[in-house]
């Protein structure tokens, strides 16, 4: 019997080993294409199958995909985003090519685009911030003074709050403009800047599976300007009115964007009035999410998003009932990571769902004010919110680190 095999499209470091690990209890063999599969430790550690290729170029993709498809049975494929948006809509053609279960790429090109995706729903009326796109210094000095500061400032493309900063006068607007226009930034042509409203409120994360909203989580930011997550609860703990105010903006996106099929999550600020839509990104949510939802409620929306990539049914009933909460590690300084340890103990705690470090000895710190600062997380979980955080704060303390600053080094 030829192997049926799950295609996934670049990988990711939170959420990359538990699909292939979820591929690989439903009997799927998971295969890796990627620009540069070294990128990600868990496909050497574990031995998994992974092909170098241009992920950017879709006819390179699909001469591969031919040529697995001599050995294997293509069961599904599906993909990571990263720091790359593209990948998602990559998936959706190339799923249409080979007649496979996948989402709209014309509905995820829209979301691509955070400007198109901003007047897509403002058409609908969706309520969203106010939005400027900016080319230049001065588009983005024009569009400050028309929003009023503070503003967000950030890529019309990206993830991971990648280059996204909250400027709360001129020189920090200048700044953070020079920043986005400088050398660094590689833009595939010309520089396309948001300029948006700083909604001010609490910050949820809504997790949708086709057009079923699974449920919302409150998530708490670090300092800014800077939008690093640092904790993440869910169930978020809201009034029912509360509740149903963000369910149905949230599911008004699916509908104005062309969406429904497979995983979305979506950024919604609470302000004065009300839910505000900050973003709506096509895919499953690359953080905590995923094992949050799980610890919760027992619902495995990796495996649930896999039996739909391979043309199956998925399941979202919920199991138990819990109050799960994942707190994320984040360097305080710069420099070389002397030891971390700790893990296991903080595994060992009573009420710990999971730990994970991303980081070992010797690695260099480098903190870039996104998600790539986090070094690790701890989830925990029980039936009350002041018993989970007890038992995170538990383990979070048995956990700890040195690192020596660059500055410091050599004396």
């Amino acid at each position: 019997m030829t192997t049926r095999a799950l295609i996934l499209v670049e990988g990711h470091r939170n959420i990359g080993f538990p699909y292939v690990n979820a591929a690989e209890r439903i009997g799927l063999c998971p295969i890796t294409l990627s620009a540069d599969p070294t990128q990600y430790d868990y496909i050497a550690a574990e031995g998994i199958e992974a092909i170098r290729v241009d992920t950017t170029n879709l006819d390179a993709l699909i001469r591969e995909c031919c040529r697995l498809r001599e050995t294997y049975d293509i069961a599904g494929i599906t993909g990571f985003s990263g720091l790359d948006e593209s990948v998602p809509a990559t998936v959706g053609k190339l799923c249409r090519h080979f007649d496979l279960p996948g989402p709209n790429p014309a509905s995820i090109e829209r979301c691509h685009d955070k400007f198109t995706q901003r007047q897509i729903l403002a058409g609908a009326g969706v309520p969203i911030p106010a939005y400027r796109l900016a080319a230049n210094a001065n588009d983005v000095k024009s569009s400050a003074a028309e929003i009023g500061l503070p503003v967000i400032v950030k890529p019309a493309v990206g993830s991971g709050s990648s280059g996204v900063r909250l400027c709360h006068n001129a020189d920090e607007l200048a700044e953070h403009t020079s920043y986005l226009l400088g050398e660094e930034q590689m833009w595939r042509s010309s520089p396309r800047i948001l300029v948006e409203e700083f909604a001010q409120g609490p910050h949820f994360s809504t997790e949708i599976m086709g057009n079923e909203a699974v449920g919302i989580a409150a998530v708490d930011f670090g300092r800014p300007p800077h939008f690093v997550s640092l904790e993440y609860t869910y169930p978020a703990v809201l009034t029912d009115d509360e509740h149903k105010r963000i369910t149905d903006v949230s599911l008004s996106c699916l509908q104005a964007l062309g969406l429904g099929w497979g995983p979305t999550n979506i950024d919604v600020r609470w302000t004065r009035r009300g839910p505000v839509v900050i973003e709506v990104n096509p895919r499953l949510a690359g953080g905590t999410s995923p094992q949050l939802v799980q610890a919760a409620c027992g619902v495995d929306l990796i495996t649930e998003h896999i039996k739909l990539v391979i043309g199956g049914e998925w399941d979202l009933r919920k199991m138990h009932s819990q109050i799960a909460v994942s707190r994320i590690l984040v360097p305080d300084c710069d420099g070389t990571l002397d030891w971390i340890d700790g893990d296991d103990q903080a595994a060992a705690v009573p009420g710990v769902a999971e730990v994970k470090l991303y980081v070992v000895s010797k690695t260099p710190i480098i903190r870039k004010g996104d998600s790539r600062d986090a070094i690790g997380y701890v989830i925990a979980a029980s039936p009350d919110l002041a018993q989970t955080q007890s038992i995170l704060q538990r383990a979070v303390d048995l956990i700890d680190w040195s690192i020596t600053p660059f500055s410091s080094i050599g004396g």
